[in-house]
């Protein structure tokens, strides 16, 4: 989702705030569908199931919630005001353990053994969880990554920050176990010259080491310019002129990454984790925003997202067509993109929905490509693409029109034989389709899922599927 204009922050200046960061302990009881304020309208797919719903913990619930990352019985979901985590050993129960408060939009997460990194997009008097917000024109401002220790789910600890120019609108985390380290791609955008630290053309992104055994030494090791003669600037629908990257889907595994960057898709080769290489680009002149992409398990193919309006307006009406606000299949031939089809929901929502396509994950079945996929007031829908040119949805979940206006699912994601979404308002809700196109992925277990980091899923023979995980 798009954010209001703010930059701010000093490249360079790297603070360490080591201590503990209050949270608060909370439980939840899950609530079935008829249960839950404001969801009598409520429709779902025969297929699919509404398991649990838990509301946004008191400390957090006037700010939204954004992304969602996994990691063993846990899931880390962001919010504008800070991150909760939530147990999730049985999917029926799923209950918050904490909520830490630390605002700062867009809290983009991501988990990797006992830490876990948050995304910083707005200018901040500084780097601590007790900032307000400063005009990012103040050269005293900040933004960028936050690193916590997430070893005690009940009390996380804060133990570095990083700053970025333009700050971190999302970051992707690329794992170097060979080396000890990982390493996070920020993307940021929307320069400014009035901003000290986000100075035009910006047409890069920003690269930050974290050494495993000493997290508080990470700092940004590298900026590569992703756009040296310059992005999509003419295209007459483009929300934004390309400026930098929205979202990147890594495939450390398979040496690429793929960047969803405001008019532009991109495929990068990350053989060289510091040293990223563009090895294609492409446009398509019925998209509005690049805002972030997925690669099918065998990573030949591509989902692009156009988040029509900024994620804001209306978009699945029959005012707008079927080829805007929806997703992109390309298929990579010989290292380049070749358009396949797009896809979009075929429920019509009402003019005060905001929906338009968002963030999703792969559904591991062998022999497919399936995904589910959040579209804000649209819901959660599951669709299979195996077939490029012919794309087709097998469920789906939606509530009504939200009471606050916007509202809706940021991200929807597979974990475990469930789908778990994050819903600006209504908080943290867990489905679960029956489905015989579906089922075999309720065999394949991981123990960590950061989407936009993928691993592939292998065949250790007898039938099953089994995950190599992104490191």
């Amino acid at each position: 989702m798009l954010s209001t204009p703010r930059r701010g922050g000093l490249t360079g200046r790297f603070l360490v705030l080591v201590g503990s960061v209050a949270a608060m302990v909370l439980a939840a009881v899950p609530a079935q569908a008829a249960d839950i304020p404001g969801t009598d309208q409520i429709v779902m797919s025969p297929n699919v199931q509404h398991v649990a719903n838990v509301a946004k913990p008191a400390a957090i619930a006037a700010t939204i919630n954004t992304d969602i990352a996994f990691q063993g019985d846990y899931a880390y979901v962001g919010n504008y005001g800070g991150f909760s985590i939530y147990n999730i050993k049985n999917p029926k129960k799923t209950s918050a353990v904490s909520s830490v408060v630390c605002p700062g939009s867009q809290m983009d997460l991501s988990v990797y053994g006992d830490l876990l990194f948050a995304s910083v997009d707005s200018s901040r008097s500084d780097d601590s969880c007790n900032s307000t917000a400063k005009p990012a024109s103040d050269k005293a401002s900040w933004e960028g990554i936050r690193i916590f220790d997430v070893s005690d789910k009940a009390n996380p600890r804060y133990i570095k920050s990083v700053e970025t120019n333009c700050g971190s609108h999302t970051h992707t985390l690329v794992p170097d176990k060979r080396r000890g380290n990982v390493y996070l791609y920020v993307s940021s955008y929307r320069p400014d010259a009035t901003f000290p630290d986000c100075q035009p053309p910006h047409d890069k992104i920003s690269i930050v080491k974290v050494p495993l055994g000493d997290p508080a030494s990470a700092s940004v090791v590298a900026t590569p310019v992703v756009f040296p003669d310059g992005g999509n600037e003419t295209q007459p629908n483009l929300l934004l002129p390309t400026s930098g990257c929205h979202d990147i889907t890594a495939y450390a595994e398979k040496g690429i990454a793929v960047g969803a960057c405001m008019g532009d898709g991109v495929l990068f080769d990350i053989r060289d984790p510091e040293n990223p290489k563009v090895t294609a680009r492409v446009t398509d002149p019925n998209f509005s925003f690049w805002h972030s992409a997925t690669f099918n398990n065998a990573g030949t193919k591509v989902i692009f997202t156009d988040e029509l309006g900024g994620g804001g307006l209306a978009t699945c009406t029959p005012a707008t067509a079927a080829n805007n606000g929806a997703d992109a299949i390309y298929d990579i031939v010989n290292g380049q993109f070749v358009f396949k089809s797009y896809f979009k929901i075929p429920r019509v929502q009402s003019d005060a929905e905001n929906c338009v396509s968002h963030n999703g994950s792969l559904i591991p079945v062998k022999g497919r490509d399936i995904m589910v996929q959040a579209w804000y007031q649209g819901g959660a829908s599951i669709w299979d693409f195996t077939d490029s040119a012919h794309p087709t949805e097998i469920g789906y979940f939606e509530r009504g029109p939200a009471a606050e206006g916007s509202g809706g699912f940021w991200s929807a994601y597979y974990y475990n034989g469930y789908v778990y979404a994050s819903d600006f308002n209504r908080g943290f809700d867990v489905i679960k389709i029956n489905d015989e196109r579906t089922d075999p992925a309720k065999g394949v277990h991981v123990d960590r899922l950061n989407v936009q980091t993928q691993g592939s899923y292998r065949d250790r023979g007898h039938g099953d599927w089994i995950w190599s995980a992104e490191d």
